[in-house]
């Protein structure tokens, strides 16, 4: 998360969980203050260069935090990897990670509350590649004002809708019409905040959040006849940038906030490799059946791969006694 005014836009930072569990995952903890690519265990590194070669994916706030971390994961994959972000420095960067491991990425400088830039750089993808971008993660996103609602101006709260709310809904319009002309694609739009409790003084990331996993459900409906599937992903909680300029803000927010934060800080969070395979069955022919939900990485994706869903679950729904 960030601050707010001021703070360069990055990957979402993400500490919730899901309220409508499926089995849960056992996570290793590990220091991952940079998101640097890791070796991974031996499932991961079966499929490394294999399970997405030839496919091409288009990732916002790809120049840090989980962004990055996916972006990384999936060119060990074998994707071809668009790296979309406003900070030249810090998508070159990520270039440079996915170049030295023998990865194919290519960058972009595009800020995901244009909706030109973003049907540029789509276009781009599609040029450079030979090919029409296969995935669209959505990773841009900042917390946005932590301070009182009424204390905070007008327009910075609405800055963040801008970004986390209408930078997903351009991004998915820059790329849904190459998606449907080819009757295939995949979103997955990062989430969180969108089924707990409020957070004191995070009114405009909460209320943003919430609002992307109410879009994804009622867009995936209009997409069930085109084969795309479009799903939020929590990632769970990771130590980024993010994380410190929670801590920063200490004083305005609740102690379980910033305790959980510096848990954080400390451990690492969940580990990239439990983050990327999940990612890479949202990315995959083997969530084809899975649309217009909100997936926690605790989930056990193993059981999803072959579960039906009733139409309301892992979905935000009034919960009646």
């Amino acid at each position: 998360m960030s601050p707010g005014p001021g703070t360069s836009r990055g990957s979402d930072f993400s500490e919730c969980r899901l309220r409508l569990r499926i089995t849960g995952l056992p996570f290793r903890a590990g220091p991952d203050s940079s998101p640097h690519i890791w070796s991974g265990g031996h499932g991961v590194a079966s499929r490394e260069n294999k399970e997405f070669k030839n496919k091409s994916i288009l990732v916002t706030g790809a120049g840090r935090g989980i962004g990055k971390r996916l972006a990384l994961g999936f060119a060990r994959r074998g994707a071809r990897i668009a790296l979309v972000g406003r900070s030249k420095a810090e998508i070159d960067l990520a270039h440079i990670e996915i170049e030295q491991t023998g990865g194919n990425a290519l960058r972009i400088r595009a800020d995901v509350t244009d909706p030109e830039q973003l049907t540029l750089a789509v276009n781009r993808a599609r040029v450079v590649f030979g090919a029409p971008v296969d995935v669209l993660i959505c990773a841009a996103a900042i917390a946005g004002p932590l301070t009182p609602f009424l204390q905070t101006s007008p327009k910075v709260w609405a800055d963040t809708i801008q970004i986390n709310l209408l930078g997903v809904v351009h991004s998915c319009r820059a790329v849904l019409p190459s998606m449907i002309e080819k009757r295939a694609g995949k979103i997955i739009v990062l989430a969180c905040d969108s089924d707990q409790p409020p957070k004191l003084n995070f009114s405009a990331y909460t209320t943003s959040k919430t609002a992307v996993v109410r879009f994804v459900e009622t867009l995936a409906p209009e997409l069930l006849d085109h084969n795309v599937q479009v799903n939020c992903f929590d990632p769970g909680a990771a130590y980024t940038n993010l994380t410190d300029e929670i801590i920063k803000a200490e004083h305005r927010l609740e102690q379980r906030v910033v305790h959980e934060a510096k848990e954080v800080r400390r451990t690492g969070g969940i580990s990239p490799e439990l983050q990327m395979e999940y990612a890479a069955f949202l990315a995959s022919e083997r969530s084809n059946h899975i649309t217009g939900k909100l997936i926690h990485v605790n989930d056990d994706w193993n059981k999803l791969m072959n579960a039906t869903l009733r139409p309301d679950a892992l979905t935000l729904r009034r919960l009646s006694k």
